[in-house]
């Protein structure tokens, strides 16, 4: 059986420094009162509309995401390490993002092979040469970390085309100050209330040259998208429009939203619709979703997308394996945040060893997100398993593998009491003129016993995440 770092208590079972004054709130909280404040939480979310759409979901199309009040604390001096460490690899898929569509010198000097970057799915030959506001492709960041064995941090997964999730950041955080005030206030906690004003600095500082003061719109899919609380939220908390393409249309090589006062010109477009839906002209010619003629303008440098068209080919699971490389290539430093070890089933080596430990890992689509496409080897049937090696077997570069990492736990509040379940977090990154971010992120927790996938749209929960000031 592995062993499990605990958030809260240490191996002798003591609550951790920085946990004390809530295992001693745990431990005075009545079963009847913990009930009633889940309870209440779960009705405020429903009458707010804080809701997720799960497709495929038989049960019914939305559901809420489950929140849990017994928050992730973490340490001041273990936030510096991992901001740091953020920094640092953001900083570095950047350039690479850029560089990729310009020089292609890390192919040049053979420190990834070309095959991932052109025959990757995301790639977008229509970005070659365009030049971008600030070099910036990835203005917006989720980037999964994970902690495992005896406490170290670990990168899972970048997201840099149109991560979500922040919204919930928010709104936990707004949760735990209703519910529980006089917990919140015996602890200094940084504050995440002013994400949307970094978010609205951070767009309008990237916003086309020689214009100084940019009307900054929110593009949404509309009302079906999963995320859409998100991308309303986040529109309403900036004071922008919230807009879908059919509201947006393409004149003398600018972008015009209709108004009820006439067209009025747009400069930068937070834009959720994912790259193959945002030009019917440019990429998928049924999509009603996007904007005719919308590339030609960016590409003429009239109006920014955040994020850029193009950057997920730097969150592939494909080049994941060599983004410590990437970080030792364009900044010259040594990684701060390690890389779980990663076999590319590409290659002969890595699929032999793959196949013959496949109980023992986690298999995962190169291209695949949300927790689909995956194998968890150690939970998995033998029809799954394989299953899983015929698949193997049959298109080895569609796959990666990984050990079966032991993720920390965090005590949560399941119903018939309070029992520990496996966390990961989700700091969101934003790249402007600096880089910025709000001190934690999206503590994501899987609710069933024993499950390792803790991904909403896989029946994960949230819980509010608390980085101590002092």
């Amino acid at each position: 059986m592995p062993e499990f770092f605990n958030e809260m208590t240490d191996a002798d079972g003591q609550a951790r420094d920085h946990y004390r004054e809530i295992a001693e709130w745990l431990a005075t909280q009545p079963p009847d009162a913990l009930a009633t404040k889940r309870a209440e939480a779960d009705l405020i979310f429903r009458r707010l509309g804080i809701t997720f759409a799960v497709y495929g979901n038989k049960a019914g199309a939305e559901r809420l995401i489950p929140f849990d009040f017994i928050p992730r604390v973490i340490t001041r001096a273990e936030w510096l390490k991992l901001e740091a460490g953020l920094i640092q690899r953001v900083s570095a898929l950047n350039m690479f993002i850029h560089d990729i569509y310009h020089e292609q010198n890390v192919v040049k000097a053979g420190v990834i092979p070309a095959v991932h970057i052109f025959n990757n799915a995301q790639y977008r030959p229509e970005m070659q040469g365009v030049s971008v506001a600030s070099n910036i492709y990835a203005h917006i960041s989720g980037i999964d970390i994970v902690r495992a064995g005896a406490g170290d941090f670990y990168v899972l997964e970048d997201n840099l085309r149109v991560p979500s999730g922040v919204s919930y950041v928010l709104q936990n955080r707004s949760m735990m100050m209703r519910l529980f005030p006089a917990l919140f206030e015996s602890h200094r906690i940084a504050p995440v209330a002013h994400y949307a004003d970094m978010l609205l600095d951070n767009l309008r500082s990237v916003a086309p040259a020689g214009v100084d003061d940019p009307t900054v719109v929110v593009m949404t899919p509309g009302m079906y998208n999963s995320a859409y609380f998100e991308h309303a939220f986040l529109a309403q908390q900036m004071g922008v429009e919230l807009l879908e393409g059919q509201d947006l249309f393409v004149e003398n090589n600018a972008v015009y939203m209709r108004t009820t006062r006439g067209p009025q010109r747009v400069d930068v477009i937070y834009r959720r619709v994912d790259d193959d839906f945002l030009d019917p002209l440019a990429f998928r010619p049924d999509s009603t979703l996007g904007v005719a003629g919308l590339l030609s303008v960016y590409r003429s440098g009239r109006v920014t997308l955040a994020n850029a068209i193009g950057t997920g080919v730097a969150d592939d699971k494909s080049i994941y394996p060599y983004v410590p490389d990437l970080i030792r290539f364009y900044l010259s430093e040594e990684p701060l945040l390690l890389n779980v070890p990663t076999w590319q089933c590409r290659k002969d080596e890595d699929l032999r060893y793959t196949l013959s430990h496949l109980p023992e890992l986690v298999v995962k689509e190169v291209h695949g997100s949300g927790g689909y496409g995956m194998l968890i080897g150690p939970t998995a049937s033998t029809a799954e398993l394989e299953d899983f090696r015929a698949r193997l077997l049959a298109r080895p570069e569609a796959y990666i593998a990984q050990p079966t990492l032991a993720l920390s736990t965090c005590p949560t509040y399941v119903g018939n009491g309070v029992a520990p379940r496996h966390i990961d977090l989700r700091p969101f990154v934003l790249s402007g003129r600096t880089i910025s971010m709000v001190p934690g992120g999206l503590t994501r927790v899987a609710l069933v016993e024993g499950s390792l996938v803790v991904n909403s749209s896989q029946g994960g929960g949230t819980k509010d995440t608390w980085v101590l000031e002092a």
